[in-house]
């Protein structure tokens, strides 16, 4: 399908195609070919506004599924649940700062928003922006993120590596979780792959090979 033809598509649906000062939520072709070979390792694929448009499986089992505006992880760190992972009062503001200087940075490139976005697209970066619990000074800097803890209620605490990689061209980021081979994070991680989603939270597994999820975020801010 050619650009044109997709831009009439969204048109079409009463949405403002993607690319026109728009966050883009396009997932490429080769992202989705190598998202599929990944079905062993936590992965979920972020916007530049943190909203998560995909997790795969085993992701949703570590992180926890979220909906509605719990989907982007800037609204649900400042406004919502927060996340899994352990933090301490002073990497938990680390990285709200961090957040909002990506956001900050978003808001620039794609200044207006969708006409028709998921829950949660384009709400979150007004409402961390304006909250009276953000607190942050500028310059707008963030911490570096190397390992993170994820308190999981079924296996327990799970350190894990945590990489963003950035797709150019498409402004995504893809999040990435491994385990240290031979640790008891790798155990834990290996058992959370058998036990699956559906005995976690209750609920049929998904047909689909990716579901909608989780954030951290990149730089120096990691969607969570």
């Amino acid at each position: 399908m050619s650009g044109s033809e997709r831009d009439h598509l969204f048109h079409l649906a009463g949405l403002v195609p993607p690319g026109h000062g728009t966050v883009p939520a396009y997932i490429t072709p080769s992202v989705q070919r190598m998202l599929d070979r990944l079905t062993a390792t936590p992965v979920a694929v972020f916007d530049a506004a943190f909203t998560q448009l995909l997790a795969n499986p085993l992701y949703t089992a570590l992180m926890g599924e979220h909906h509605g505006n719990e989907r982007n992880a800037v609204w649900r760190n400042f406004l919502g649940s927060g996340s899994r992972v352990r933090h301490t009062p002073q990497s938990l503001h680390a990285l709200k700062t961090a957040q909002v200087a990506e956001l900050r940075a978003t808001a620039n490139r794609y200044p207006r928003r969708s006409a028709g976005p998921p829950p949660g697209r384009g709400a979150p970066r007004e409402k961390a922006t304006a909250s009276p619990r953000c607190g942050i000074p500028g310059p707008w800097t963030g911490p570096k993120v190397h390992g993170k803890t994820i308190d999981h209620p079924q296996v327990g605490p799970v350190t894990l590596d945590c990489d963003v990689l950035t797709v150019l061209g498409a402004d995504l980021r893809i999040i990435v979780y491994t385990a240290e081979p031979g640790t008891r994070d790798a155990e834990r991680l290996a058992l959370l792959a058998v036990l699956g989603t559906q005995t976690l939270i209750g609920e049929p597994a998904t047909k689909s090979r990716f579901v909608a999820d989780d954030y951290s975020i990149v730089l120096d801010a990691h969607p969570e």
